[in-house]
């Protein structure tokens, strides 16, 4: 299973380059809510070095991206078409191909509660970045609308956060947002390959089927996480 992490948003380039040694997928944050061309860049470079996948990470200024999203349809596409364009030159540049799509944060969820963002979202990727697949949250509106619309969408499920009994993810700020041992998330990782789930905050169980697992280059502990994941990986 593809391990993904978020990356190039301000962390410390050796947690970078520690994190990037244990995940076969990075989000490069490309310029909304955080990174920069020479972010791009040396994360481009580290990720070719390392043999890991580059994706474009674009998210909305303010609040490191957390904040609530007021976009027009229109709007969206003009934001993807910068933010993923830009890394896709740059990957370019540096003569790696451009692998997937994650958006970030609350434009990450935005597309998943409105029809209109989600429709222009995967029509944007299928008109402009062809055959490059979206990773988007499992069992949600934008793996549904990409099979609609025939879209590659690989079907995300986050080892380090909380989720509710309808599969949303406990927001932010909340007690049981973020799991934070390496215990905790290893647990949930062998949980989802052997019984295809785990247990939400309330306690029912959430049925997963994820091509992809993300872990936050921000969670505390990241590292030490994403050892912990890749040895229940691998078990």
């Amino acid at each position: 299973m593809d391990l993904n992490c978020d990356l190039g948003e301000g962390e410390p380039l050796a947690r970078t380059r520690a994190l990037l040694r244990h995940v076969t997928s990075v989000n490069l944050a490309c310029g909304g809510h955080a990174g920069d061309a020479a972010t791009m860049a040396r994360g481009v470079a580290l990720a070719k070095t390392l043999g890991v996948r580059v994706g474009a990470h674009p998210g909305v200024a303010g609040a490191f991206g957390r904040a609530e999203v007021r976009l027009t349809p229109s709007e969206l596409q003009t934001l993807l078409l910068q933010q993923v364009g830009a890394l896709h030159r740059l990957t370019t540049v540096h003569r790696v191909r451009l692998h997937h799509v994650k958006l970030h944060g609350s434009l990450y969820h935005a597309v998943e509660r409105d029809d209109a963002l989600g429709r222009i979202y995967v029509a944007t990727m299928d008109r402009w970045f062809p055959r490059l697949p979206i990773y988007a949250l499992a069992g949600g509106r934008v793996v549904a609308l990409g099979g609609e619309l025939g879209v590659p969408v690989w079907a995300e499920a986050f080892a380090d956060r909380g989720y509710r009994a309808d599969g949303s993810l406990v927001p932010r700020g909340e007690p049981g947002a973020v799991l934070t041992t390496p215990g905790a998330v290893a647990a949930r990782v062998r949980s989802l390959r052997a019984a295809g789930g785990w247990a939400s905050a309330e306690g029912s169980w959430l049925k997963l089927a994820p091509r992809t697992l993300c872990l936050h280059g921000d969670t505390p502990g990241a590292v030490e996480l994403a050892r912990a994941v890749r040895r229940a990986l691998a078990d």
